[in-house]
């Protein structure tokens, strides 16, 4: 929950508040592990949830509306990956998968075979990737703009990028294989 706290730029006790909240709403689970306490959402509804919420403020709210074109419609010519293509060209090894999330979040589940490459080490770390081969980038979710950054810094750099059309929750409510720590 520190780390979550963090990330957020948030105290400890406020996040702890807001995911007690989500507990008791039914919205996550949680599990003790020692002095830790993991939270995971309580299942593939909760996420079909919020991509119906997300899907009504695009339709509805003009500020939603004004950065989804501002910003996300603008660099849509990157061409998403659907997760059914990507699983497919992942079976026949025919792409480079990249994770562009921080470390902490690629440990705890990511897609099969996919490399972490978080987004600062990008330019460092290209000049290992096969150029022959098409990478695509994912990350947290549609509105995620980390896999949108890799995609245009990859083109930028020569090599043949794309980026998946979503992320790992929705891959993974997909019913779609992730490795994670086992």
């Amino acid at each position: 929950m520190e780390a979550l706290a963090a990330k957020l730029g948030q105290t400890t006790a406020n996040v702890s508040q807001h995911l007690q909240a989500m507990r008791r709403a039914g919205l996550v689970s949680s599990e003790r592990d020692g002095k830790f306490i993991n939270y995971r959402l309580a299942d593939e509804s909760v996420l079909a949830a919020f991509a119906a919420i997300r899907t009504v403020a695009e339709r509805h709210s003009a500020e939603v509306e004004r950065i989804v074109r501002g910003w996300f419609d603008q660099r849509d010519e990157m061409e998403p990956v659907s997760r059914a293509e990507l699983a497919a060209r992942l079976a026949d090894g025919q792409v480079t998968v990249i994770d562009v999330r921080p470390p902490d979040e690629y440990a705890m589940g990511h897609l099969p075979g996919a490399i972490n490459v978080p987004l600062s080490d990008l330019e460092h770390r290209a000049a290992g990737f096969d150029s022959g081969q098409e990478i695509v980038a994912y990350c947290r979710g549609p509105w995620c703009v980390m896999s949108f950054e890799a995609v245009a810094k990859l083109r930028q750099i020569g090599f043949s990028a794309r980026r998946l059309e979503d992320g790992l929750p929705e891959w993974r409510a997909a019913g779609l294989a992730v490795e994670a720590p086992g």
